[in-house]
Order: C-alpha cells, then structure tokens, then sequence
C-alpha cells in the first residue's frame, strides 16, 4: 500500500465545487470514481483545499492510498484516460505515509482574472471577470498592498471550521496587466477564508472604481467592520499553487 500525492487541473465550469456532496458532480467525486476503477477502496481522497463551484485548478494538491503493481506514470496515464476532459492529473508522485495535502501545506497561491470593456464578450468571459465601468488602474496595486501581513479577514471572507480563526497571513498580493489588457491578481497566503480572495478582488475594484475607499479597507481590517458587498464572480479564479516544506 502506497500514498500517492497527485497534482490536479480543472475547468471548475461544470463542478459543484471540489468537495465531494451526494449526487452532485465534484471534483472529489470524478477522482473517487475513477480511482476505483483501479482497485482503489479508501474512504476519502485528501485534498489541499476546498474550491467553491464554478473555480478553477491549475495547482489542486490530492493525496490517497492503493495498492497499484505498476509504475507511477502507468498510474497517471490510466486514471487519466479515465477522468473526463474537464480535470487532468497533472503530475503524480508516490509521498510519505503520513503526508496530508491540507495540513502540511504551508502556503497557496490563487490567480483572479478580469478585464474592462463595457460590451459583454461570451468566449472571453468564460474565465475572467467583465468589470464596467472603468476603474482607476494605479489604486488596484495601491490597495492590494494593504492586505499584505497578517490581519484578522473576518470582513472578507467566512470561517473553514466552525471554531476556525479568521487571522490569516498574506505574503504577495500583485496585479499585473497583460498585452491583451487583461489584468490578472495573484496572492499567497499561509490560508484562505471561504470565499476571501473572490471578496478581496471585488473591494480593490469597487476602490478603484470610487465606490469605496481604501480607508474603508484599512477599517475593516483593523475591527472587521463591514463594507460594500459583494463578490468577484467565481469563473475568474484559479487555485495555481499549495506550497510544502520539506516533509
């Protein structure tokens, strides 16, 4: 019996979520389906992270245990040929016993995309966030920069466990726009709240387009006071990367 450590892509569009729920198509749940095609009789896949319905992976972190006879790359390229074509295990590694996808995970990175135009666009919009009206392009990074550190997000986001902290830790929060005048958001931290990085995006865009100030973001983290809400639509984010130490 080996532990395996897989690295999963998705395209969230078509998914309840990560987490597996009964009779709703997850990403827990294809993986589960597929694994016992193999020979797989475990309970439950680990998983890093859970990501809300219609969010994307690029860089979802899976663990299970199995008894398989072959090579890990005969591994990845059966269950792969066996999962439908809206998730893909990326990269497969067999992992220490006691290895857990969350709880050893000391980082995560996720990525949010949006673009400014005042028409819809169908194709474009699958995986980025149409914003309108414009919005001021300078006060986007300015307000990002506030949430760098550890601060209590309770205004920006909900608790992972019922006596769950909401004091995270954030050590990169970047905007970066594209050629194609996309701009794409990048931020790590040690955790993330329930629905914290989709909050975070809509409050730096309402800043930038003046319907809040970053006085107001500062106020919020300090005594969790509420501000405007709202939340950045989920098809514009993607989960890139779960860090790990040296285990």
């Amino acid at each position: 019996m080996a532990r395996y450590q897989v690295i999963l892509a998705y395209d969230g569009t078509g998914f309840q979520g990560s987490q597996r729920q009964v009779n709703i198509r997850t990403v827990q749940g294809e993986l589960e389906k597929s694994l016992r095609k193999y020979g797989w009789s475990g309970k439950s896949v680990l998983m890093a992270g859970r990501t809300d319905t219609g969010v994307h992976a690029t860089g979802q972190v899976a663990a299970f245990e199995m008894d398989w006879p072959y090579t890990e790359d005969k591994l990845l390229r059966a269950l792969n040929a066996d999962l439908p074509p809206d998730i893909a295990i990326r990269n497969l590694k067999t992992a220490p016993e006691d290895f857990h996808p969350r709880f050893d995970a000391i980082a995560r990175k996720y990525s949010y995309r949006l673009f400014c135009e005042s028409i819809r666009n169908p194709l474009r919009e699958k995986l980025a966030w149409r914003v309108w009206p414009v919005f001021e392009e300078s006060v986007l990074q300015q307000t990002a920069d506030l949430f760098l550190g550890t601060h209590d997000f309770a205004a920006f986001g909900s608790r992972t466990t019922p006596k769950g902290t909401t004091v995270r830790t954030v050590t990169k929060t970047e905007w970066r726009k594209m050629p194609d005048g996309e701009w794409q958001f990048e931020i790590q931290a040690d955790a993330f709240l329930f629905r914290m990085v989709r909050r975070m995006v809509f409050v730096q865009v309402a800043v930038a387009q003046g319907r809040c100030s970053a006085r107001d973001v500062q106020i919020a983290l300090s005594k969790q006071k509420a501000l405007l809400s709202g939340l950045a639509p989920a098809h514009g984010l993607t989960l890139t990367e779960v860090t790990y130490g040296s285990h």
